[in-house]
């Protein structure tokens, strides 16, 4: 797509490939909310897509994908990459910046299907949306947070190398729940080596960047 090139846009790690997904690719991804995301009974996102049946999960995940393609601009845009290990999707990883050009932070959030966790990808994931942020776009911020329970991501967050950026009490489904803020400076990030960007070039306008 010559007008949208964000298509041609893709990261690759040791085991893994960052990329939009083709329309056949979203509606696997649909399936991967469709077969679950996390335990019944705890709820780690801020909006709670999860809380319904799977046939809504794979719904929305698609009309989310959808919804963020066609409100994108250089000002407020949210990169929702899909995430493939060994050729099949496996969950999504997002990278979102608002006033780029004037910022120069970005905000990032992911999921994966249960049956993929525990297996170290979603630190993968997460490095290599860092080296996307800092390597390709020029980024000098990152920032993250995750609910006080979720585990999993704040093990993640610590392993990179994050700090603790404070506190925040949500409403989650009708109840207070506090969530930890972490940020990452330019200067605490760690480049990874084994780590690839293609097809940026063309695409660096849409995120409002110039080069790195």
């Amino acid at each position: 797509m010559r007008h949208l090139p964000l298509f041609e846009l893709s990261i690759r790690t040791p085991r893994l490939e960052l990329r939009l997904p083709s329309l056949a690719e979203l509606d696997a991804l649909g399936d991967r909310a469709a077969e679950g995301v996390h335990e019944a009974g705890f709820m780690p996102f801020f909006v709670p897509w999860t809380d319904a049946s799977p046939d809504e999960r794979a719904r929305s995940t698609i009309q989310y994908h959808f919804r963020t393609w066609g409100a994108w601009t250089p000002e407020s845009w949210g990169c929702e990459f899909a995430v493939f290990l060994d050729g099949e999707v496996i969950g999504s990883q997002g990278v979102t910046g608002k006033d780029f050009a004037i910022t120069r932070e970005v905000h990032t959030g992911s999921w994966i299907g249960q049956r993929f966790q525990g297996k170290g990808i979603g630190t993968e994931m997460r490095r290599a949306a860092l080296h996307f942020a800092f390597n390709g776009l020029g980024a000098r911020y990152a920032r993250t947070e995750a609910f006080e329970d979720n585990l999993p991501s704040l093990g993640v967050t610590r392993k990179l190398g994050y700090r603790e950026d404070g506190v925040e009490i949500h409403n989650r489904q009708g109840k207070p729940a506090t969530t930890l803020r972490f940020r990452m400076s330019r200067d605490d990030w760690t480049p990874a080596e084994d780590v690839s960007i293609h097809g940026l070039e063309a695409c660096l306008p849409l995120f409002g960047a110039t080069s790195a």
